[in-house]
């Protein structure tokens, strides 16, 4: 099978944990060509992930202009997110965009509307979807086993794990902190599991209460302050149209032992399900409750055949099967882009102190 020549943009941490391992683990991609603002990195990823006839590149331009490629991935920070991506996919290029799709809503729209415009393939990288347990919550779900989803919590709280490197603190460069960068995986994995993209009204705090403290027993060792220009924990209550409540959590550091990220709660008319120790489906049977506690251990189950594997490399397989055998995406980048839309009327709603009603 002939490879899909594709091209990376941004070789930092994102690239190098999950992109670029994922890429050669699959095999069914050559990396033509890399690219990064600082050139060392970008020649690091070419002598461990490309060939001999790799280019380098510091401006994404001349990589897009690289007739050979087929795809890309978007692996900047999430301020270039947007008019990268677009500019990808007006080159010809499909395109992975790391997540969050966009800082804001109308960015994240513009690429989906490009996508449409181009016939490209747009995806995001929430490769929660893909885990064993969110697979099978969602077979359940689509059977209806969980009868009519009315309420649910995405969370992302970690208690005292403020990541230190890159851009992460910088508001400029990612549009905001905990809310944008984590809680974005809970909300997209809630959404999805509910198949639920109406959302109707929006309230939500921001707080940066622990910003400043020092001696702080961070998992990656104390935070610069000054650097430190986004929120430590954000809320968001959110009703959606057809009447159902999505309750979203995210911090980085919050003086809470109830940790879990990346997980969400579902509650329907038939049963309810959460993630809290393992995946737990709850319910009532013979006039008694119930909880009933899936083996995850045995295999995969929903997309794919064989054995479990890792999420990153199920996404970067549903990506390649897109291009290569036109199959459906798993992340559509419409569903994607309601999940920046409720991020971005939290951060407001949290600054106006009103709530934010959304068409």
């Amino acid at each position: 099978m002939e490879k899909v020549k594709v091209g990376i943009i941004g070789c930092g941490g994102i690239a190098n944990g999950k992109h670029l391992p994922s890429i050669k683990k699959v095999g069914r991609a050559e990396i033509v060509a890399f690219c990064d603002i600082i050139p060392e990195r970008a020649e690091k990823a070419k002598a461990e992930y490309g060939t001999e006839n790799s280019k380098v590149f510091t401006d994404y331009k001349e990589l897009l202009a690289m007739e050979e490629i087929e795809a890309v991935f978007v692996l900047t920070p999430n301020r270039s997110h947007s008019f990268i991506s677009i500019d990808a996919m007006k080159a010809g290029k499909h395109v992975m965009c790391e997540k969050p799709m966009a800082k804001t809503y109308a960015e994240a729209k513009a690429m989906v509307d490009t996508a449409k415009e181009t016939g490209k393939i747009l995806t995001i990288g929430y490769q929660s979807r893909y885990r064993d347990d969110s697979m099978y919550l969602k077979r359940a779900c689509e059977n209806g086993e969980l009868g009519e989803i009315y309420y649910a919590r995405a969370h992302a709280i970690r208690r005292r794990a403020v990541p230190t490197w890159g851009v992460f603190l910088n508001e400029y460069e990612q549009g905001g902190g905990p809310l944008i960068d984590i809680g974005t995986h809970a909300l997209d994995l809630t959404l999805w599991e509910m198949n639920n993209y109406e959302p109707e009204m929006v309230v939500g705090s921001v707080y940066k209460k622990l910003g400043d403290q020092t001696e702080t027993a961070n998992a990656w060792g104390d935070w610069d302050r000054e650097k430190f220009t986004v929120e430590d924990s954000a809320f968001g209550f959110v009703k959606m149209k057809n009447g159902a409540t999505v309750y979203l959590e995210a911090s980085w550091a919050l003086n809470s032992l109830d940790v879990d990220e990346a997980k969400t709660s579902l509650c329907g008319t038939k049963a309810g399900a959460d993630m809290k120790d393992g995946l737990r489906i709850n319910t009532v049977k013979y006039n008694k409750q119930v909880i009933e506690k899936p083996d995850m251990k045995s295999g995969g189950v929903a997309f794919y055949d064989g054995a479990s594997r890792e999420p990153q490399v199920i996404e970067n397989e549903v990506f390649m099967d897109a291009i290569t055998k036109g199959t459906e995406l798993v992340v559509k980048p419409e569903q994607a882009c309601v999940v920046t839309q409720i991020l971005e009327a939290i951060y407001e709603s949290a600054k106006t102190g009103k709530p934010v009603y959304l068409n």
